[in-house]
């Protein structure tokens, strides 16, 4: 049996470890190792499974390995692609894809020029909500969208989510790209012009965005609104929410992307709690991502894809500062 080589640069992110997770439970794939400037962020894991670190990402690189995932900080994204992408591997990076389009289309071209694959992480397509959602759609079963209204809420992140310089900005660059991306793959259009609004309502001393509404019109005409606000008290029973309306000519969708739960009731923690079953969309990302590494396939969500939804939080900003919706043409 083919084995994909495969190494993780930088546990910055959260999800690295969901994605660790997914890749060792894989019998195609061998994890070669975790790089990371900080070797007490990994600490644990290295330990626990034994897997050979390394302090400099280039050195990774230098190593035997076909593919890397990138969880670094935001501001780190573009770099360590490129990189990758120089030393002929493929890479799968976490959102949102970069913070400039310039830096982003260096991305896409870089992987394009050194013939390997760039995918960007946006697990939120594997809800099983949203699969049957996409496919009703496809089967014309809602008729032509007409409007999205979307919901990305969640809780107050920490550490370098909060430092812009690491993060490129808060509550509406983080939460906008997911459900942006579900927007742009469910209508099939180019995002035309963007009204959003952004600042800090929520929580006190931080000096970056934690409310964001952000509007946009697409080509085909279409509209769409999302609130991607870090909203989410402490009390919550989990970190956030995704949910969607999608209203067409011949009838109407609600998902919501967390409902396979059970609630749990429990004096110890002093708030409800929110047990997830379903399939775990972690999982089925990085499993796509390998099939089609393995199989000589497109990955299924692109560079572009990525760049398509950061594009429309940037220029989110834009709009927020000025106080006028913004053109894309």
């Amino acid at each position: 049996m083919k084995r994909l080589k495969i190494g993780m640069i930088s546990f910055a992110h959260g999800h690295a470890h969901s994605y660790l997770n997914a890749l060792r439970a894989m019998a195609n794939v061998e994890v070669v190792g975790i790089a990371d400037e900080l070797y007490s962020r990994v600490e644990n894991v290295i330990g626990k499974y034994e897997l050979p670190y390394f302090e400099e990402y280039q050195d990774l690189l230098a190593a035997d390995v076909d593919a890397v995932v990138i969880c670094a900080e935001n501001s780190r994204h573009a770099e360590i692609t490129i990189a990758a992408a120089r030393s002929g591997k493929h890479v799968l990076c976490e959102k949102p894809l970069g913070l400039s389009v310039t830096e982003m289309e260096a991305m896409i071209a870089a992987c394009k020029e050194n013939g390997v694959q760039l995918m960007t992480a946006f697990p939120c397509r594997y809800l099983a909500a949203v699969i049957k959602a996409k496919e009703a759609i496809d089967h014309g079963q809602i008729g032509e969208i007409l409007a999205i209204k979307g919901t990305n809420r969640g809780s107050l992140p920490s550490g370098w989510f909060l430092q812009k310089e690491l993060a490129g900005g808060g509550a509406l660059l983080d939460h906008t790209v997911h459900v942006m991306d579900l927007m742009n793959w469910f209508t099939q259009s180019e995002v035309k012009e963007v009204y959003a609004y952004a600042a800090t309502l929520f929580h006190e001393k931080i000096d970056i965005d934690d409310a964001g509404m952000i509007h946009v019109k697409f080509a085909n005409g279409a509209v769409g609104v999302l609130d991607t606000s870090w909203s989410r008290n402490s009390a919550f029973p989990t970190w956030g929410d995704v949910t969607m309306t999608v209203i067409g000519t011949k009838g109407t969708l609600s998902i919501d992307g967390f409902a396979q739960k059970n609630d749990l009731y429990r004096e110890e923690t002093g708030k409800g709690e929110w047990t997830y079953w379903g399939d775990s969309m972690d999982d089925l990302l990085v499993e796509s991502f390998v099939h089609a590494l393995l199989n000589g396939e497109q990955v299924p969500i692109t560079g572009e894809d990525g760049l398509r939804s950061t594009i429309v939080a940037l220029t989110g900003y834009k709009s927020a500062a000025n106080g006028q919706p913004v053109s894309l043409e």
